[in-house]
């Protein structure tokens, strides 16, 4: 069991960083695939407070196409993390409430990538080894 305590870190991120694109750029497929029903979900079933429902779902898939290649790339890993993670509670808290089993797993991976980073096959690895010179 203990060389389950050496294995790198670097090996566990990547998963983590692939998985969670994943997610978020199957989202915004779906999206895109036909932006009018995207449109009528932000209208009709999201109802985000504060927002106008075609704010919301530009800010959306935004996100959900960005993010996702910053974090295959391991770019500004944490502050994607911390706004996918900021993402994921509105999910749960205004969107889809009894979807927490689902969101609870999505916020542990960010959580972990917003604590420990990208790990060191990454673009965040890499700029700070050559920034700290």
């Amino acid at each position: 069991m203990q060389w389950f305590e050496r294995v790198p870190y670097t090996f566990l991120a990547i998963p983590l960083r692939i998985a969670v694109a994943t997610i978020f750029w199957n989202s915004a497929m779906t999206k895109l695939a036909n932006w009018d029903t995207a449109l009528e979900l932000f209208r009709e079933e999201y109802k985000l407070p504060l927002l106008p429902p075609e704010i919301a779902a530009y800010m959306a898939v935004s996100v959900e196409l960005t993010a996702p290649v910053l974090l295959v790339l391991g770019l500004a890993t944490r502050p994607v993390a911390l706004i996918l993670l900021g993402m994921t509670m509105v999910i749960e808290i205004f969107v889809y409430p009894l979807a927490w089993p689902t969101h609870i797993q999505w916020a542990a991976m960010l959580l972990v990538l917003l604590c420990r980073g990208a790990g060191n096959w990454s673009f965040d690895h890499f700029l700070s080894k050559r920034w700290i010179r």
